[in-house]
């Protein structure tokens, strides 16, 4: 019997959007993963339904293919810096990293994000230059973004030296010459086999393996993935999960052991270092344990993960309606389902308030407590959720601190005034600002989180649509002081039943309406924003009166413009710290905290 195969790990690094899913695709074709006539979706890799919806990448997938008797393991990474919680200890599995720019878009903040990682921990990348067909491609000025980029990430020598791959992964070529438009992916695979070193083996060592991700699995239960670091594991053995300091959390035996084919995981009967694989036995371990064999005391070091900076509040849906849309409602089935977020996402801490009815979810930024929210709105929750707060800090002088941001945009130049005024509204400073070509303008701020928070709608308004934001947490610094809020009041409905077009008709004067005729409202809800700064109880159920006077001219029926409906995200960023958004598997509403007026008005006086 042959020996094994000659092994490379690599991780498949890249800004949101910039073509990383679809190369992917394309290395499983042109390697036989995937016959011809397979019927296979586009961007397999992203399988799980908000990333299919959103096309972004969320959780990080390990994969494999073959190609002229070498294995590959290849990492597909996400690009957002929200989960990167995912990345770093992605880097940790793999031995080199193809870095993938677009074209046109160059280097961006969450490449700069996930890049400094893997430099950080010594990987030589091979730059991509993916997209090169695009008829606004700056190859060669992208290029020089990128070394200066792996500059002022202070890369060594070695990393500077790094090869280039002109591509186009939906055409599924790649080439040394920037001006060819034909072939296949056949020299980016020749480069990861000759620049992409193999793992550094130590087979005869005692078995040790870092877990870097984990799920679950309705047969086998809990299901660690990571790279076999050294020894050689196999089936049935005795094994024991080290945390940090060394301690022993738990002793068990591998009762099952998966390595990956394509994008299935396929058993086998053992692992030796270098492999990546998910092993299955244990009922403790989690992510930045260490997996070995018994007589190993001393666990793999895990790299640090950023802290959260941002946290809102999950409570218990407790609205009139509560309970009718989900079925699952009760703090016990949201403590259950958070627990096992917070086990899997290293990046998410949750704590649980006094009252047992609420739990405060800290992590890395909006888009990843949406994502979550959405995710659990999907299977049936219904949940209360509060508008996201930072997380302060304290200097060593006792001063409060609070996490900023770099935020790059660009932006067409006649709405970068607005955007420069809307930015320095929000404590936002600016580092640079230079034109990026075809009538647009790269703009790059420092930001604190807090002010950024709801502004990402707005800043689409404010573009048209147009413009491109990419946030990055940058440190924690000095606390800015007072940001302003929202400007407007909103109109709350002061009782419950259903909103009718002759109550709506006269209200769309004082604002614009959230909700439409037939909708079920209750007291306290929140049906639209007010024109003026202050909040307005309104009855939006409002009936025309019935008399037996016949009326002396035809009523005209009432034409009401449509209502503004929000996104699970506009609505978190939208809601006050005094406002709610309740959430169910059918509706998003608004509502305030305190439903009663009386007692809202009794809280807004303890506050005052």
């Amino acid at each position: 019997m042959s020996g094994p195969l000659p092994l490379r790990n690599i991780a498949i690094i890249a800004h949101v959007d910039h073509g990383k899913t679809t190369l992917v695709d394309q290395l499983f074709r042109q390697s036989g993963t995937f016959r011809d006539n397979q019927r296979v979706e586009e961007r397999a890799m992203d399988s799980n339904d908000l990333e299919k919806e959103r096309g972004i990448t969320i959780l990080a997938k390990p994969t494999s293919i073959e190609w002229n008797g070498t294995r590959i393991n290849i990492v597909d990474t996400p690009g957002h810096a929200d989960f990167g919680g995912e990345v770093e200890r992605i880097l940790s599995m793999v031995d080199g990293v193809v870095l993938l720019v677009d074209s046109s878009e160059g280097a961006m903040p969450q490449t700069k994000f996930v890049t400094g990682k893997a430099l950080a921990l010594g990987l030589k990348p091979i730059v991509v230059v993916n997209k090169v067909d695009r008829p606004d491609e700056r190859i060669q000025e992208v290029l020089d973004e990128v070394f200066d980029l792996f500059v002022s990430l202070e890369a060594d020598d070695e990393q500077l030296d790094f090869p280039v791959l002109y591509a186009s992964g939906r055409n599924g070529y790649a080439s040394d010459d920037p001006t060819r438009r034909e072939g296949t992916l056949e020299p980016l695979f020749q480069k990861i086999v000759d620049h992409v070193p193999p793992p550094a083996l130590e087979v005869d060592a005692p078995f040790t393996f870092l877990v870097t991700l984990l799920d679950r699995d309705n047969f086998l239960g809990r299901v660690l993935t990571g790279r076999v670091t050294s020894g050689v594991v196999k089936v049935n053995q005795a094994i024991h999960a080290l945390d940090a300091d060394g301690k022993v959390i738990e002793t068990g035996r591998a009762s099952k052991i998966m390595s990956f084919q394509g994008l299935d995981r396929v058993p086998v009967d053992e692992a030796k270092a270098g492999d990546i694989i998910s092993l299955a036995g244990l009922s403790v371990a989690t992510v930045a344990n260490t997996i070995a064999d018994t007589s190993v005391s001393v666990p793999i070091k895990a790299q640090p993960i950023d802290p959260p900076t941002l946290s809102m509040r999950f409570a218990v849906n407790d609205s009139p309606m509560a309970g009718r849309e989900g079925t699952k409602v009760t703090s016990r089935m949201i403590r259950d389902r958070l627990e096992r977020e917070a086990e899997s996402n290293v990046a998410i801490k949750i704590t649980e308030s006094a009252d047992k009815d609420s739990f405060e979810v800290a992590g890395r930024g909006e888009l990843q407590l949406g994502v979550l929210i959405e995710t659990m709105r999907r299977e049936g929750f219904e949940l209360g959720i509060s508008r996201p707060r930072v997380l302060f800090g304290t200097d060593e002088n006792g001063n409060r601190t609070e996490p900023y941001e770099t935020v790059l945009v660009d932006v067409d130049e006649e709405f970068s005034g607005t955007v420069v005024e809307k930015m320095a509204n929000r404590k936002g400073e600016m580092t640079d600002m230079r034109p990026s070509g075809g009538g647009k303008t790269r703009i790059s701020f420092i930001a604190p989180s807090r002010g950024l928070i709801g502004y990402h709608g707005e800043f689409l308004s404010d573009t048209r649509g147009t413009g491109i934001m990419n946030r990055l947490f940058d440190k924690y610094g000095p606390y800015k002081g007072k940001i302003e809020g929202r400007k407007n009041g909103v109109l709350i409905s002061n009782g419950a039943g259903e909103a009718n077009s002759y109550a709506l008709g006269p209200l769309e004067e004082r604002g614009i309406l959230f909700v439409g005729v037939g909708e079920a409202l209750y007291e306290g809800m929140i049906v639209g924003e007010n024109a003026k700064p202050e909040d307005l109880e309104v009855n939006p159920m409002k009936s025309k009166q019935l008399t037996n006077f016949r009326a002396s001219g035809k009523d005209d029926a009432v034409r009401l413009t449509p209502p503004k409906v929000m996104t699970l995200e506009q609505a978190i960023a939208y809601i006050d710290e005094d406002e709610m958004v309740e959430v169910t598997p059918k509706n998003i509403r608004l509502r305030k905290a305190i439903l009663d007026p009386n007692e809202r008005k009794k809280a807004s006086r303890k506050k005052d």
